[in-house]
């Protein structure tokens, strides 16, 4: 980068974006294998906070594909930079205010870090758990098959790892939770860290 480029300072402040909104703005971080359920549950909570009047936005891992980083392939380097690209966007999302939700495989833990690093405080981390041989039954997309018939190169969780998150800040198990229970736990946890206004 340019030692020439400055960063502007705005006159609005991110604390007072969070007042007008009335919830802290933060990156909702949906990590775990294709067919999960990431975009499903990021999807319910959406709603669900659309309905509460939080202004949020969700970035899907397919569909920033489609725009941005359409020249990105997935072998270990691209994914590392599909990674910073939407982290480098998700924290000027949380600068403006809204509640970003992010719904990626994102399989090395490293690249999950460097996110949380650059986003700080406000990354919140969830593990969208599913055994592989669910996901495998799900395949909505069938490309578990392609992967396994080997048309598919570098697939996450058969030619390629996944790193399950060590701590992460909320586990969801889709095997044996409903969406419905699954989104709550969520908004439950965004209610006890006083990032929502608790509705009387």
């Amino acid at each position: 980068m340019s030692i020439n480029i400055l960063w502007h300072k705005t006159s609005v402040l991110t604390e007072e974006r969070s007042l007008q909104k009335k919830h802290k703005p933060v990156v909702l971080w949906y990590t775990g294998l294709s067919g999960a359920g990431k975009s499903t549950i990021a999807n319910a909570v959406d709603r669900i906070l659309y309905e509460r009047g939080c202004h949020t936005y969700i970035l899907d891992g397919d569909n920033i594909r489609h725009g941005l980083n359409r020249d990105l392939g997935f072998d270990e380097i691209s994914r590392t930079e599909n990674i910073r690209r939407i982290s480098e966007i998700a924290k000027l999302f949380v600068d403006a205010g809204l509640i970003v939700s992010i719904a990626l495989i994102s399989p090395f833990i490293l690249d999950r870090e460097q996110a949380r690093k650059l986003i700080g405080d406000n990354f919140i981390e969830i593990f969208v758990d599913a055994p592989l041989a669910e996901c495998e039954k799900r395949d909505p997309k069938k490309l578990y098959k392609k992967a396994r018939e080997r048309e598919i190169a570098n697939f996450t969780g058969i030619s390629s790892p996944y790193e399950k998150p060590i701590n992460p800040d909320i586990h969801i198990t889709t095997s044996t939770k409903t969406i419905h229970e699954c989104a709550n736990k969520i908004i439950n946890y965004l209610l006890d860290k006083n990032i929502l206004t608790k509705v009387v």
